[in-house]
């Protein structure tokens, strides 16, 4: 089959403005990936007709599919159905099915009002998406050798729509499948991973191997397009092979999002628990591995214990300790793991306490973190210095991701130190 080239028209103001991130974009293109559909074009234009229509235009010059996300709302600025109508010649009609089922829908708890019934209003001739997830459907239509699909802005309506609806209507127009693998790697960074494999890399044509950076770590992308999944699948696998091999104890797993996911199945396998006693991550560790379904069985909780003050009534510190010592430091460090495993009965305690800026302490520069792992016999403390240009927010991440990686280690018989 041909390759068909995509742009995806992302329509509003709020998105231009940077008051809404455009997360539906790169949701759409990552969907369209998995079964082979190239992505050629991001627009992004205001809730202005005129910029609309000169944006449809461009596109139906330079691309074969023209998906649209946004501007199907009921409100006067939202024109994505009629100025895609109006380009393609086609009259918008009501859809008496999607005008019942959206009195029902509102009527369970909104005042319904004339111009919600403008959301019924569709190209003629469309395959209709109903919304199950919001009022305003999406839909399709073919014409002028094109082929358009139009979808809601609001992400919690516009992902599942592309994925029940726009996803299955497009597969039709290709026979190829794209497979990725992503290995996540913590302790080298995108360009120490890009130096390991950039000769590999270069010559590589299918599958391919990209690095990427993320905020705090960094992943490997493998990507193979063939026929079918299982024919993708069997390319991929001996690349993957090879590449955990190279990276070796740096890759904290495979298609997880973060460090903690990986955490949680190794803690269940061995029927472990753990707590936290946090300064400066302000209860960030907690908050990230409760995210998590499932994290109760692991996580017994933790203690904020950002004075010291604190330090010492809750987690049982010596004061002298922390007064000859300072809070940022190995011993009270070491002290605040086994205090909090003590206090909750758990199998891992960890510990937090650094600066995260921009204030130092006249004894350390900001960026300065000591990590600490207490468990049955023994307890771990790292020292990091981050960077004194690093922004709070990053440091806190960076030290819960250095506190997961210790837990990931000591469970899986790697150094932890």
């Amino acid at each position: 089959m041909r390759a068909y080239d995509t742009e995806i028209i992302s329509v509003g103001t709020e998105l231009l403005l940077g008051h809404v991130t455009n997360t539906d974009a790169r949701d759409v293109s990552e969907m369209l990936s998995k079964i082979g559909i190239n992505v050629k074009y991001h627009t992004v234009v205001g809730d202005n007709p005129q910029r609309l229509r000169q944006c449809v235009e461009i596109a139906k010059g330079r691309a074969d599919i023209l998906i649209t996300t946004g501007g199907l709302g009921p409100t006067c600025d939202d024109l994505t159905k009629q100025i895609l109508a109006e380009a393609f010649g086609l009259p918008l009609v009501p859809v008496q099915a999607e005008l019942d089922t959206m009195y029902d829908y509102i009527k369970g708890g909104k005042q319904l009002t004339p111009n919600n019934f403008s959301q019924a209003l569709l190209p003629e001739g469309s395959t209709v998406f109903h919304n199950l997830w919001g009022t305003a459907p999406g839909c399709a239509f073919e014409k002028d050798g094109k082929t358009v699909l139009m979808f809601p802005g609001p992400p919690k309506e516009c992902c599942p729509m592309m994925e029940a609806y726009g996803i299955p209507y497009l597969k039709r127009l290709s026979d190829e499948q794209i497979v990725s693998h992503s290995v996540r790697v913590f302790g080298m960074g995108e360009s120490a991973v890009d130096d390991l494999f950039r000769d590999e890399m270069n010559v590589m044509t299918n599958p391919t191997m990209a690095p990427y950076a993320k905020e705090c770590d960094c992943l490997l992308q493998v990507t193979a397009k063939a026929h079918s999944e299982a024919e993708a699948e069997a390319m991929i696998r001996p690349v993957m092979e090879h590449v955990r091999e190279r990276l070796g104890e740096v890759v904290y797993g495979v298609d997880v999002e973060c460090i903690e996911e990986a955490v949680l199945p190794l803690m269940k396998e061995r029927g472990l628990t753990f707590a936290a006693a946090e300064s400066c991550t302000g209860g960030d560790i907690g908050s990230r591995f409760t995210e998590i379904p499932g994290a109760s069985a692991v996580y017994l909780g933790g203690a904020v214990t950002y004075t010291n003050e604190v330090k010492a009534r809750v987690l049982g510190i010596d004061p002298a300790l922390i007064e000859e010592k300072g809070a940022v430091s190995y011993e009270v460090a070491k002290a605040m793991a086994e205090g909090v495993r003590a206090l909750t009965g758990a199998d891992i305690g960890l510990g937090v306490t650094g600066l995260a800026g921009p204030d130092g302490d006249g004894v350390h520069e900001v960026g300065t973190v000591f990590i600490s792992m207490a468990v049955e016999g023994r307890t771990y403390v790292r020292e990091t210095h981050m960077g004194a240009w690093r922004t709070r927010s990053f440091i806190r991440r960076m030290a819960g991701n250095h506190a997961f990686d210790m837990m990931r280690r000591w469970l899986t018989d790697l150094p932890v130190e």
